[in-house]
């Protein structure tokens, strides 16, 4: 894990509020190069808002975003691309019944030629989008495939190199292994694992404890729109994380109800 005391993007004391209604109070969350930060957090935490706050999609209230040790504002989500942050949301933004390259270049083809003969690259297109893909450990069969064709780990896989190849620094990813099998899982968690790997630093937003114990450096707990703290691995162990987001006395009755089932 290759690291910098200056964190690419923090978020210090944010603050949402949607009329009465408090979505996030006084959150704060930073994340460094080749580090993968998890936010733990269970439905209704806030991790949501707090996705759309610090990708750009809702100003804060009130609070500050520091990108490399410099306050920014961002009052939409292109301010934060240009700043080098890309988001991955659960609904991945593919058209399923076009091409791996069509979905991957999705507004900025490449192109050739000058004037009114100037069009599409689609070899180059195609050249960069296989190795990409490879450099992520998907092999595809070839470049025209159908993107909904692929399984839901390969789509997320598409995502995650598409934003990685356009200059992200930070990646911040909403749920990716939500609705996945073992196998897509795992190939999920392999490519944030190499994404870290190149010296981005990974948002990982999910309620699975086991999936970020096995790629988080450092977790924090979001619960009703607060941070309940934040955790070093190797200090904590998943059965803490668990509780936390839970509610820990209220898990350790429902447990002690089922007979240490849960």
């Amino acid at each position: 894990m290759t690291q910098t005391n200056q964190p690419l993007l923090e978020m210090r004391d944010i603050q949402k509020c949607f009329g009465n209604v408090i979505a996030l109070s006084g959150v704060s969350f930073d994340i460094r190069a080749g580090e993968c930060h998890c936010l733990l957090g269970d439905n209704g935490a806030g991790k949501s808002t707090f996705i759309k706050t610090m990708s750009g999609v809702h100003p804060p209230s009130a609070g500050e975003i520091l990108v490399s040790g410099k306050v920014a504002k961002f009052t939409s989500p292109r301010d934060a691309m240009t700043a080098g942050i890309a988001t991955v949301f659960q609904d991945l933004a593919m058209i399923p019944l076009m091409s791996v390259t069509r979905n991957f270049w999705m507004g900025r083809e490449p192109s050739k030629g000058w004037g009114i003969f100037k069009h599409f690259d689609l070899a180059h297109a195609n050249a960069i989008t296989m190795d990409e893909m490879q450099k992520m450990g998907i092999r595809l069969r070839e470049p025209d495939q159908a993107v909904g064709t692929l399984s839901g780990g390969e789509r997320q896989t598409v995502a995650i190199a598409r934003a990685v190849y356009f200059g992200a620094k930070v990646l911040i990813l909403d749920e990716p292994t939500s609705a996945l099998g073992v196998r897509q899982t795992a190939n999920v968690l392999a490519t944030i694992d190499r994404v870290r790997k190149q010296g981005i630093g990974v948002v990982f937003i999910t309620h699975n404890v086991r999936h970020a114990m096995a790629v988080g450096d450092r977790f924090t707990i979001l619960n009703r729109g607060q941070t309940l703290g934040t955790a070093v691995r190797g200090d904590v162990t998943a059965e803490a994380l668990q509780d936390l987001m839970a509610g820990g006395q209220k898990l350790a009755e429902l447990e002690g109800t089922l007979g240490g089932t849960v």
